[in-house]
């Protein structure tokens, strides 16, 4: 996996500490947000272990053909410059329908107040976005991947 050159010396400052079998479970670089407001922010709170988990939708993977994350991968988490922040692990991965995403996962991904209602309101305008740029509709029943991970480095 080759990295942007700005985040090679963060990775390896990582691999110096970390497993040695983290080179084969890099996915690569990651930001959360499609706008630098959110991605710095939500950085920030990946960074503080508040944010624990994220929700793409699956759709979004299969169009630009990347493969989702599993338990055991490993991303570099970057700000909107893509300056690397962190290490994050993924511990699990559900991929649920939109209106079955809980109250418990909003929690895990420590958006706002934390609640699904606050979850619902800043994913439903991100998902409408997201499926303008793959061509899709949204709906109800759209294949949300609820990824739960943990902050491994720093």
């Amino acid at each position: 996996m080759d990295l942007p050159p700005d985040v090679e010396p963060f990775w390896n400052r990582f691999l110096r500490v970390g497993p040695a079998d983290a080179p084969g479970r890099l996915l690569g670089t990651d930001c959360f947000g499609d706008n630098q407001q959110d991605v710095d922010e939500l950085a920030e709170l990946v960074l503080t272990g508040v944010k624990r988990g994220t929700a793409p939708l699956l759709w979004s993977y299969e169009f630009d053909g990347d493969p989702p994350p599993k338990p055991g991968s490993l991303r570099v988490i970057v700000n909107w410059l893509g300056q690397a922040k962190c290490v994050v692990e993924t511990t699990q991965v559900d991929v649920v329908p939109y209106e079955d995403v809980t109250a418990e996962f909003a929690a895990i991904e420590g958006e706002g107040d934390g609640s699904l209602a606050y979850w619902q309101s800043v994913h439903w305008p991100y998902y409408e976005r997201e499926c303008r740029r793959i061509g899709k509709k949204p709906d109800l029943r759209m294949p949300v991947l609820c990824e739960q991970f943990r902050r491994v480095f720093p």
